[in-house]
């Protein structure tokens, strides 16, 4: 983490909403294959190819202290950072998160969003719903002069609202020719606290949200996280730059946001 935070100028901005579009793409094209009876494992081959073949960029993730995936794999309780494999074939009712991150000319494009394989519970729909609904909340939030704790506040509102619960161990970040930079971005706090924001600022919006209780663990793997509870979990994630008089989202999905409510 750099110790202050990078103010960007327009023609930046621009070469990141050009790789948030990239990553965009890739959460858009993938859509169709998130059926029951197919495996993790598919779904990222089938980002690497695209990212790799069609998209001439690079997979972020591959490699990333580790990291062997090109996108991170959420299913149910899983909160964040699943790791693909051909062990974890979806089925119907199922709700998983795809996070992908790609880099082009040197900027990185970060987004994640949430998938219904088949028909979902109607907890798991109001989950996924809710969540959709928080990250807005908290993105509309934004703009110069409002802090931090604005965007948690909004957030964690929204949650709370539904009787659901923020996961507090992971943020939201600051991102551009970096993958993860300040200001961190915290899901849940209270109304003018924290860091101010300004024009030119770009980072991550991607709360975490619970059926159940906060809690989270980490599995012998390392990287997967699940809900304590065994509750289930929803994540969506968009990248947003900090204009003169608002926000612009840097991942808009080309196919909209259907059923969901716009930005």
């Amino acid at each position: 983490m750099s110790r202050r935070v990078v103010i960007r100028n327009k023609e930046e901005i621009a070469k990141a909403r050009e790789a948030g579009r990239l990553a965009a793409d890739v959460l858009e094209m993938i859509a169709p294959y998130v059926q029951a009876g197919v495996s993790t494992e598919e779904l990222d081959a089938r980002c690497n190819q695209y990212i790799t073949q069609v998209q001439k960029t690079i997979p972020a993730n591959v490699g990333y202290h580790g990291f062997t995936k090109t996108v991170c794999s959420s299913v149910n309780e899983v909160v964040c950072h699943g790791i693909p494999s051909p062990k974890v074939v979806l089925k119907d009712g199922d709700i998983i998160n795809i996070d992908v991150a790609i880099i082009k000319d040197g900027w990185y494009g970060d987004t994640s969003r949430m998938y219904f394989v088949g028909t979902p519970a109607a907890e798991a729909k109001k989950l996924v719903e809710t969540t959709y609904e928080a990250m807005c909340a908290g993105i509309r939030a934004v703009r110069p002069g409002a802090t931090l704790g604005d965007i948690g506040h909004a957030i964690q509102t929204v949650a709370h609202r539904d009787g659901f619960s923020v996961v507090r161990e992971y943020c939201g970040h600051g991102i551009g020719t970096t993958y993860h930079d300040d200001p961190q971005i915290l899901h849940y706090g209270n109304p003018g606290q924290g860091m101010r924001l300004k024009p030119g600022m770009i980072f991550t919006i991607e709360p975490m949200i619970n059926a159940g209780k906060p809690g989270v663990k980490t599995l012998a793997d390392g990287w997967t996280v699940i809900t304590r509870d065994a509750s289930l979990s929803a994540q969506w994630e968009h990248m947003v730059a900090v204009t003169d008089d608002g926000f612009d989202v840097l991942t808009r999905w080309p196919d909209g946001t259907g059923h969901y409510g716009a930005i």
